[in-house]
């Protein structure tokens, strides 16, 4: 595994520490691939993750934002299959518990969650504010007044 030492940034940068910790979570990589997940951008501002989650109901998952960080996590109780007496003969569908973390850029809101034939969709749209969107200043010319005329010149 490669690690990168960060100490340098630190050093010559200020203010870039979530930035620098950002870079070293990527490092790390998600050897658990459950559940399988997809993003899609909608135009500029607008984008989805889709996840499969078959088996799991509404009241089984847990969607929370908090810090620029989405995390969604599903627990299943292993009370519904014991309540049914169930024996498997091969088990190929996971319905265990998750917990998936997705970092989430300045100004990226959740604007809802739905779930459908099995796939949740979280639906997120980036919301510059007014004050941070580029702006198109007016440029107005100025009549220049020439203070070394003389009153004689003016008169003529």
């Amino acid at each position: 595994m490669t690690t990168f030492d960060l100490s340098p940034l630190y050093r010559t940068a200020i203010g870039f520490d979530r930035m620098a910790n950002m870079l070293s979570n990527a490092s790390r990589s998600d050897t658990n691939g459950y559940p399988p997940y997809n993003i899609e951008a909608f135009g500029e501002d607008n984008y989805r993750i889709t996840m499969a989650v078959a088996g799991f109901s509404e009241e089984d998952l847990d969607i929370t934002t908090e810090q620029n960080t989405l995390t969604v996590a599903g627990n299943k109780s292993e009370t519904e299959e014991t309540a049914e007496n169930r024996e498997f003969l091969y088990r190929g569908i996971a319905n265990r518990s998750f917990e998936r973390r997705f970092q989430l850029a300045d100004h990226v809101k959740v604007t809802g969650a739905s779930i459908r034939n099995g796939l949740l969709h979280i639906d997120l749209e980036r919301e510059i504010p007014e004050q941070m969107k580029p702006r198109k200043v007016e440029i107005k010319s100025e009549k220049l007044i020439d203070s070394s005329r003389t009153d004689k010149e003016k008169a003529a």
